[in-house]
Protein backbone atom coordinates (compact mmCIF):
# COMPACT_ATOMS: atom_id res chain seq x y z
CA UNK A 1 0.00 0.00 0.00
CA UNK A 2 1.47 3.37 -0.57
CA UNK A 3 1.32 6.84 0.94
CA UNK A 4 2.00 10.30 0.49
CA UNK A 5 2.50 13.05 2.51
CA UNK A 6 2.34 16.70 2.01
CA UNK A 7 3.96 19.94 3.19
CA UNK A 8 5.84 23.28 2.14
CA UNK A 9 8.66 25.22 2.33
CA UNK A 10 10.29 28.76 2.33
CA UNK A 11 12.72 27.63 -0.68
CA UNK A 12 13.20 25.30 -3.24
CA UNK A 13 16.59 24.14 -1.82
CA UNK A 14 15.07 23.54 1.74
CA UNK A 15 12.65 21.08 0.06
CA UNK A 16 15.34 19.74 -1.96
CA UNK A 17 17.17 19.35 1.00
CA UNK A 18 15.07 17.42 2.96
CA UNK A 19 13.97 15.25 0.25
CA UNK A 20 17.60 14.56 0.07
CA UNK A 21 17.99 13.18 3.44
CA UNK A 22 14.77 11.23 3.26
CA UNK A 23 15.91 9.57 -0.18
CA UNK A 24 19.23 9.06 1.69
CA UNK A 25 17.25 7.40 4.62
CA UNK A 26 15.43 5.49 2.23
CA UNK A 27 12.01 6.90 4.16
CA UNK A 28 10.69 7.92 0.78
CA UNK A 29 10.66 6.77 -2.70
CA UNK A 30 9.76 10.93 -4.27
CA UNK A 31 9.78 13.59 -3.54
CA UNK A 32 7.62 16.19 -5.95
CA UNK A 33 9.08 19.82 -5.64
CA UNK A 34 5.30 21.19 -6.89
CA UNK A 35 6.53 24.57 -6.67
CA UNK A 36 5.39 28.26 -5.57
CA UNK A 37 1.81 27.87 -3.70
CA UNK A 38 0.04 31.29 -2.40
CA UNK A 39 -0.51 30.58 1.24
CA UNK A 40 -3.41 32.33 3.24
CA UNK A 41 -3.79 31.27 7.05
CA UNK A 42 -4.13 32.45 10.50
CA UNK A 43 -1.50 32.21 12.86
CA UNK A 44 -0.69 33.43 16.72
CA UNK A 45 -4.34 35.47 16.39
CA UNK A 46 -3.47 37.43 12.91
CA UNK A 47 -3.80 37.01 9.50
CA UNK A 48 -0.69 36.08 7.30
CA UNK A 49 -0.62 35.42 3.91
CA UNK A 50 3.17 34.18 1.69
CA UNK A 51 4.40 32.11 -1.05
CA UNK A 52 5.65 28.90 -0.42
CA UNK A 53 7.18 25.79 -2.22
CA UNK A 54 4.62 22.60 -2.17
CA UNK A 55 6.02 19.13 -1.95
CA UNK A 56 4.42 15.62 -1.82
CA UNK A 57 6.39 12.51 -1.13
CA UNK A 58 5.64 9.24 -1.64
CA UNK A 59 5.88 6.02 0.62
CA UNK A 60 5.28 2.78 1.69
CA UNK A 61 2.50 2.90 4.20
CA UNK A 62 4.27 0.77 6.52
CA UNK A 63 6.89 3.71 6.11
CA UNK A 64 4.50 6.66 6.56
CA UNK A 65 4.58 6.91 10.58
CA UNK A 66 8.77 7.33 10.52
CA UNK A 67 8.92 9.58 7.36
CA UNK A 68 6.33 12.23 9.18
CA UNK A 69 8.32 12.41 12.34
CA UNK A 70 11.96 12.26 10.40
CA UNK A 71 10.43 15.06 8.25
CA UNK A 72 8.92 17.21 11.27
CA UNK A 73 12.69 16.48 12.95
CA UNK A 74 14.19 17.92 9.80
CA UNK A 75 12.27 20.42 8.37
CA UNK A 76 13.31 24.01 9.02
CA UNK A 77 9.94 25.68 10.29
CA UNK A 78 9.50 25.76 13.86
CA UNK A 79 6.00 24.17 13.58
CA UNK A 80 5.68 22.91 10.25
CA UNK A 81 1.83 21.76 8.66
CA UNK A 82 3.04 18.27 7.79
CA UNK A 83 0.01 15.88 6.50
CA UNK A 84 0.73 12.01 5.93
CA UNK A 85 -2.26 9.80 4.81
CA UNK A 86 -2.45 6.20 3.61
CA UNK A 87 -4.28 6.00 -0.01
CA UNK A 88 -7.21 3.93 -0.64
CA UNK A 89 -5.48 2.57 -4.33
CA UNK A 90 -1.81 1.83 -5.86
CA UNK A 91 -1.66 1.18 -9.27
CA UNK A 92 0.44 -2.50 -9.33
CA UNK A 93 3.68 -0.70 -10.49
CA UNK A 94 3.57 1.98 -7.98
CA UNK A 95 3.45 -0.53 -5.10
CA UNK A 96 6.00 -2.63 -6.56
CA UNK A 97 8.47 0.43 -6.82
CA UNK A 98 7.58 1.79 -3.23
CA UNK A 99 8.38 -1.67 -1.84
CA UNK A 100 11.55 -2.58 -3.93
CA UNK A 101 12.53 1.19 -2.59
CA UNK A 102 11.67 2.02 0.91
CA UNK A 103 9.15 -1.52 1.72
Amino acid sequence: MSALIYTVFASKDDGRSVATRLLDEKLIACANIIGRVEALFDWDGERGSGEEIAVLFKTHAERLDAAVARLEALHPYDTPAILGWRADACGDATAAWLSGVVG
